[in-house]
């Protein structure tokens, strides 16, 4: 499961793509919308993708780490769209025998989801608006 989304993303559905008998764990990131950054309040973010790209890119990244380390099944969704606080805006499952695997494989999976993928988050702030370079 590689999915770009504009709904809410449905994290019980993300960790049922994952699961296998075989696996000893599954390891979890949930990217949520927080309410500050920069020294400013956030009132809300926006979320912008080259979707077709973004997919393609993400798919990729599953690749690299299907080959990598010997994780079972690995999912990624991302949400676009505007986004409220707390809401999750990307959301890892990862599933190997052991848990070290998974562990790895899902930082890998969002460390170069952040510095690969074409998308692009925009922060509103009670006082104005960015687009964010580096959206860590």
């Amino acid at each position: 499961m590689i999915r770009i989304v504009r709904e809410r993303i449905e994290a019980c559905e993300v960790i049922a793509a994952v699961q296998s008998p075989e696996a000893g764990a599954i390891v979890t990131f949930d990217g949520t919308v927080r309410n500050h950054a920069r020294d400013k309040s956030v009132t809300h973010l926006f979320y912008e993708a080259y979707d077709h790209m973004a997919v393609q890119e993400m798919e990729a990244i599953r690749d690299r780490a299907l080959a990598r380390w010997p994780i079972r099944r690995l999912a990624v969704v991302h949400r676009v769209g505007r986004l409220e606080i707390g809401d999750s805006s990307v959301f890892i499952a990862v599933s190997a025998d052991h848990r070290v695997d998974a562990f790895e494989a899902c930082r890998f999976v969002i460390d170069s989801l952040k510095t690969t993928v074409p998308i692009w988050k925009k922060e509103f702030y009670v006082d104005g608006e960015v687009w964010v370079e580096d959206y860590s």
